[in-house]
């Protein structure tokens, strides 16, 4: 595991998976990736999880690498 399962915010984790894009671009298309994957959208939810936020907790992120694989 390369990436350590710990806090990010959401543009630091967004440019883990997409390096190539600016970090709003990033955010725009982890954010789309989250809102189509319902399994993992239902996850983050049960960490409470809601729209605006501007990190996720370890847990979320756990989440999130267990889903969309490390980045």
């Amino acid at each position: 595991m390369e990436n350590a399962i710990r806090e990010y915010g959401r543009t630091e984790l967004a440019q883990l998976y997409f390096p190539m894009l600016c970090a709003d671009a990033a955010w725009r298309k982890l954010k789309k990736w989250i809102n189509l994957n319902t399994i993992l959208k239902a996850k983050l939810r049960e960490q409470n999880y809601q729209e605006g936020m501007r990190s996720f907790t370890p847990r979320m992120v756990a989440c999130i690498f267990e889903e969309l694989g490390e980045p």
